[in-house]
């Protein structure tokens, strides 16, 4: 089926999909981008990642600060999408867990950022922190329950507790010295029976 209308035009409705398809593909380069060099990274490096001019970084995104939510947000969905998805495809719910683990460090690793680009909006960071926490919890907690039910792990790690403990690990800014996956691994392989 074709997206042009009789007048040889392309319709609105293809115009909005390649739009929101170039927001994606914008946002899964940034979120690249922060995750190796920080939110502060020139937003040409975000452009040639996209592989867009600067222009359209801004067309999209007036402000770093609404770059950066617009980030955090995607990243949000995009862990609480992969959630179910790694547990159908994965050889465990525990290796499942680990997978959705690995995602959500690289969350963690952009969203240190968020709060120093948003400052001014301390209302604005509650409401995506309340939104984090809606969208992840439950996904954290399928996939815990998943791998108490493989009998891979005991009954007593909360979701809550976990992912704040991985949080906190997180928390090392640019030291190269100081590795958080390695940390985060051995924090899982402790939740093993």
């Amino acid at each position: 089926m074709s997206s042009e209308s009789p007048t040889g035009k392309a319709s609105a409705r293809s115009k909005r999909a390649d739009a929101l398809r170039n927001q994606q593909a914008l946002l899964a380069a940034a979120a690249e981008v922060f995750v190796a060099a920080g939110v502060d990274a020139p937003v040409r490096q975000i452009a040639a990642r996209a592989g867009v001019g600067t222009g359209t970084i801004y067309r999209h995104f007036p402000t770093r600060a609404d770059l950066i939510t617009a980030v955090y947000r995607h990243q949000i969905e995009e862990c609480a999408q992969a959630g179910p998805r790694l547990l159908a495809d994965a050889d465990s719910p525990f290796a499942a867990l680990c997978q959705w683990i690995d995602l959500f460090v690289d969350f963690l690793v952009t969203k240190h950022g968020l709060a120093d680009a948003m400052q001014s909006d301390g209302s604005g960071f509650a409401a995506l922190h309340s939104h984090f926490l809606d969208r992840l919890l439950p996904v954290c907690a399928q996939l815990l329950d998943a791998a108490v039910q493989a009998g891979e792990i005991g009954p007593d790690t909360r979701p809550y507790e976990l992912m704040r403990g991985i949080g906190n690990l997180c928390i090392g800014g640019a030291d190269p010295q100081y590795d958080p996956r390695r940390l985060v691994e051995l924090l899982l392989h402790g939740l093993r029976l």
